[in-house]
């Protein structure tokens, strides 16, 4: 899901709100401190016994200052359980991220035996919005087939949207994803509705839910609906205090952890999700951003509004190991291309601590 920047008190410059363009929508812890950024209170966690920490998680709050927004962190080095987190408690919109804990509840089933990756699975044609999708730009016709497994892939590695709310249905809806994702002791991540009703939403049109599907070609007249600059501003507001789809960033560590040491998916299941995630094509500019050429990182990334995310597990070097980074930004002022390199800055301040700071 990738849909673009209003107000936040404690930044500076004034948002833009260029009119959304439909190719363009995709879709454990210790010691409390307080670090005051110039204008907004910073609150942090630390875990794990290395007192070097507070000065990672003071240069994460510095550079986290650029997005002129609220930015999330969760960093958690897996093989040494240091880490930290930067508003970790609080929610954040997921985006495109929430694609992480559908994937698991789809390979829950998978391990129970309730479907098969091989299963093939009708798109329909109420299914094919217009959205940032390759079934909608490519393979709209009808009578399309694709297998559980090959919706998996175009939903993680190009955050196709149709896959995702096809997906979705298969899933046993959004209730069933957070539900699994209670019933793994994750409480933060919560899954609300379908891609096309979370945009239409955030554009203004709190009327369309997941039980009463909207029709693709009204689905495009909101999209290409006219809009200015105070209605989307207002619709930000909304949308940036709305409980709905959103995560902690301590919370989705905690499942990239989780899914890491195959304590709640079997281990092909598992396996495959880390691959898929690797493969990852989206995001470039995120926590892959500034990263030492060669440097592999499972990810998953999401936009919408004024919220831009990519959350992760970065391979160290030379047996250094592997840290779960997790950066959330919501609120910001900046446009996504500004934003970018404060999650790609950040990523590289918490790789190369845990490269030189082995514990």
């Amino acid at each position: 899901m990738t849909v673009a920047p209003s107000a936040r008190p404690c930044a500076g410059r004034p948002a833009a709100h260029p009119r959304p363009r439909p190719a363009l929508l995709t879709a454990a812890l210790s010691s409390l401190l307080l670090l005051a950024a110039p204008a907004c209170a910073q609150t942090s966690r630390t875990f794990g016994d290395d007192p070097g920490l507070d000065r990672l998680v003071a240069e994460v709050a510095r550079l986290a200052e650029h997005a002129q927004g609220t930015v999330g962190v969760a960093a958690y080095h897996l093989e040494t359980g240091r880490g930290f987190t930067l508003h970790g408690d609080e929610p954040f919109p997921m985006a495109s991220t929430y694609k992480v804990p559908i994937a698991v509840q789809i390979l829950t089933m998978v391990d129970r035996g309730e479907i098969s990756l091989r299963e093939m699975v009708e798109v329909e044609q109420g299914d094919v919005y217009l959205t940032a999708s390759a079934i909608s730009d490519l393979l709209d016709d009808p009578g399309l087939e694709i297998s559980i497994h090959n919706l998996l892939e175009l939903m993680l590695l190009i955050s196709d949207n149709i896959a995702t709310d096809v997906l979705m249905r298969e899933a046993g809806g959004s209730g069933a994803v957070t539900a699994r994702m209670a019933e793994v002791g994750i409480g933060g991540i919560r899954v609300d509705r379908p891609t096309w009703a979370l945009i239409a939403n955030w554009l203004g049109h709190p009327d369309v839910r997941e039980d009463d599907q909207i029709a693709p070609d009204d689905f495009r007249r909101i999209l290409e609906g006219e809009r200015t600059d105070e209605a989307m501003a207002a619709n930000d507001a909304v949308f940036n205090s709305d409980p709905r789809d959103t995560a902690t960033p301590a919370a989705m560590s905690a499942l990239l952890q989780k899914v890491w040491n195959r304590e709640i998916l079997s281990e092909e299941s598992s396996a495959l999700l880390i691959d898929i995630m690797y493969r990852c094509q989206t995001g470039a500019g995120r926590l892959k951003g500034v990263l030492p050429p060669g440097t592999a990182v499972a990810h998953k990334t999401g936009t919408i509004g004024q919220t831009t995310n990519d959350v992760g597990i970065i391979d160290l070097p030379g047996g250094a190991g592997h840290v779960v980074t997790v950066v959330y930004v919501k609120e910001s002022q900046v446009e996504i291309a500004d934003r970018e390199p404060v999650i790609a800055q950040i990523a590289r301040a918490i790789h190369d601590y845990f490269v030189f700071n082995r514990g």
